[in-house]
């Protein structure tokens, strides 16, 4: 008798978090722990750094390999915008991030990648197919969650060293930016408890207000897309925060679904707030669109301005003026174009009423 596959018998109930490895508030400083990266940024003046999800190739790995090529082939070419480094927006692994998929997955396609990666993790982290053999998140503990950060036996021949993130949702702090890093676990559409969004609120809160505030989930509150959609309850996560603090978000980088769009939706009137979807990065099933560029969403009014049903990876580049973009894709054949690039303010955003925040 063949076993079941484990895309037709999965465990999407939500899973327990692992133990923190830091004390809240959960901040990681690339200062403290990359002082050479964030030198470079402040001597350049911004920040330039990729964006990918959605990257495991367990069933073909000849997409995430493209990918991948053109990840390093950008750090080569990119010259004095050279990207600093990576933040990965979920699903490092399919299909239930077990440590021995990691070689394959992980530490062989970025074997050349020299920039550090970071990381948020997606459900298919989270997800544990036989509890007697994991538990949730073990494999993504394993590199990202280290007191002790080494090379892993388990790289061989790719070796790469972990990391010290302080938990599954931490805040990473940068020159230019503040990353607030959800774990929306494993359930379709997301889920968090009310610790993480007592802390989501309080990271809102004392957001430094000189740089520009970014918020990554690998749920999308938004997504025109035949397959998954968005998601209501990250959307509500989100409006709490707002609602109560003011502050609202430079930008909302997610994954989940596998292709690239940009949506806009505007939580301040005259300034539209971007939601990225940027789930494209190597796993083979690309998911179809439902609209088309131009289209809204009848019930939050949120638009689609951009969308591709291709590979590829995101480039932001931060200053203290702006966040502006650009989608690089590969597809089948190997053949590689920019999308369409896109500029946003880098500027603190405040309601002047926390209690006007329109419905997400």
């Amino acid at each position: 008798m063949q076993p079941l596959d484990p895309v037709t018998h999965r465990n999407t109930s939500f899973q327990p978090l692992p133990r923190a490895l830091g004390l809240p508030p959960y901040h990681y400083d690339l200062s403290d722990h990359f002082p050479d990266i964030a030198q470079s940024i402040t001597a350049a003046k911004q920040q330039v750094f990729h964006v990918v999800g959605d990257t495991g190739g367990i069933k073909d790995a000849e997409y995430q390999g493209n990918v991948a090529a053109l990840m390093v082939q950008h750090l080569a070419d990119a010259g004095d915008a050279k990207p600093q480094f990576c933040y990965h927006v979920g699903d490092v692994v399919y299909f239930t991030g077990a440590k021995s998929e990691y070689y394959a997955q992980f530490y062989e396609p970025y074997a050349h990648y020299e920039a550090p990666i970071f990381s948020i993790p997606g459900n298919h982290d989270g997800e544990v197919d036989d509890p007697s053999a994991q538990t949730s998140l073990d494999g993504w503990v394993q590199y990202f969650m280290q007191a002790n950060p080494d090379v892993d036996p388990i790289s061989k021949d790719a070796p790469r060293v972990q990391l010290s993130l302080p938990n599954v949702y931490w805040t990473f702090v940068t020159p230019f930016a503040t990353f607030i890093g959800m774990y929306t676990n494993v359930p379709e559409h997301g889920s968090i408890d009310s610790t993480q969004q007592q802390w989501l609120t309080n990271e809102f809160a004392t957001a430094p207000d000189d740089r520009a505030l970014i918020l990554a989930l690998h749920h999308p509150i938004y997504s025109f897309d035949t397959y998954h959609s968005g998601s209501s309850k990250m959307a509500d996560a989100l409006e709490n925060a707002i609602r109560d603090t003011g502050r609202v978000p430079n930008m909302v980088l997610t994954g989940h679904v596998h292709n690239y769009q940009l949506i806009e939706h505007e939580i301040i009137s005259g300034t539209p707030t971007p939601f990225l979807v940027v789930g494209n990065g190597g796993y083979h099933n690309l998911h179809q669109l439902s609209a088309a560029p131009g289209d809204s969403a009848v019930d939050t009014g949120a638009v689609l301005k951009d969308a591709e049903e291709i590979w590829g990876f995101l480039t932001l580049t931060i200053d203290s003026e702006s966040i502006s973009g650009v989608p690089i894709f590969v597809d089948r054949d190997k053949n590689v174009t920019e999308g369409k690039p896109f500029k946003y303010t880098a500027k603190p955003l405040k309601l002047a009423d926390p209690k006007s925040v329109p419905t997400l």
